[in-house]
């Protein structure tokens, strides 16, 4: 089914990321984690869909979309930016399979942290972040998305990572086995996967060289 939402606030997050929110469709549902196909409710832009996922969480009355702009992503991100409050856009059902199944390691690289965002927010709200643990891999410190509340959450839990830039407090460098084993994963839990599909498969490589079993690596299939 498609709906059709409004675009009720639209902001910049960072330099190239923005965060949109709508009015909710009623009875609309989904799970923290979940995306949904989007569309720009415009005659030559409205078949032009890509998958987004909600960094709101399933009880608040509004949605909540964090998109990071790519200029080579044939327009539509781009065409995101230039919206305005009022402005349309088309979504369909929520899907997707990165959901919580229990406390664990989460690993994400660039945008890859969107569905991570609602997951951490609902356990934070809820009092169950407990030892979760977040690997966050940028090219710069300035595309680090939310990094004031991923610190607010995590604290000593999170781990940032840059690999085209050396600062410190941060580690210089690509998130990879040696670098987990360090921070002594703990491959008897869930491990959850989000970033570019290069950075997927050597991290989804390294977790099973580490011991990690595939029922307990979490990403979109």
């Amino acid at each position: 089914m498609e709906y059709k939402i409004t675009i009720q606030r639209i902001e910049h997050v960072n330099y190239n990321v923005v965060r949109l929110r709508t009015d909710k469709p009623k009875n609309y549902k989904f799970t923290p984690g979940q995306a949904t196909e989007l569309s720009i409710d415009k005659e030559h832009l409205k078949d032009e869909k890509r998958p987004f996922t909600f960094t709101s969480l399933p009880e608040e009355d509004t949605l909540e979309f964090t998109i990071k702009i790519y200029p080579s992503h044939n327009g539509v991100t781009e065409q995101l930016e230039q919206l305005k409050v009022g402005d349309t856009l088309l979504i369909g059902e929520a899907w997707g399979a990165i959901n919580y199944k229990g406390e664990g390691t989460f690993i994400a690289g660039g945008a890859g942290i969107t569905p991570f965002i609602a997951i951490l927010k609902h356990l934070n709200d809820n009092g169950q972040l407990g030892n979760n643990q977040l690997f966050y891999s940028n090219r710069q410190e300035k595309d680090i998305i939310y990094k004031n509340n991923l610190e607010a959450w995590l604290g000593k839990h999170l781990h940032l990572a840059l690999s085209e830039e050396n600062k410190d407090d941060y580690h210089n460098g690509h998130i990879d086995a040696n670098y987990l084993k360090k921070h002594h994963l703990d491959v008897s839990k869930p491990v959850y996967v989000c970033g570019p599909p290069a950075m997927e498969q050597a991290i989804t490589a390294d977790l099973i060289k580490l011991g990690v079993s595939d029922q307990l690596i979490i990403k979109e299939a």
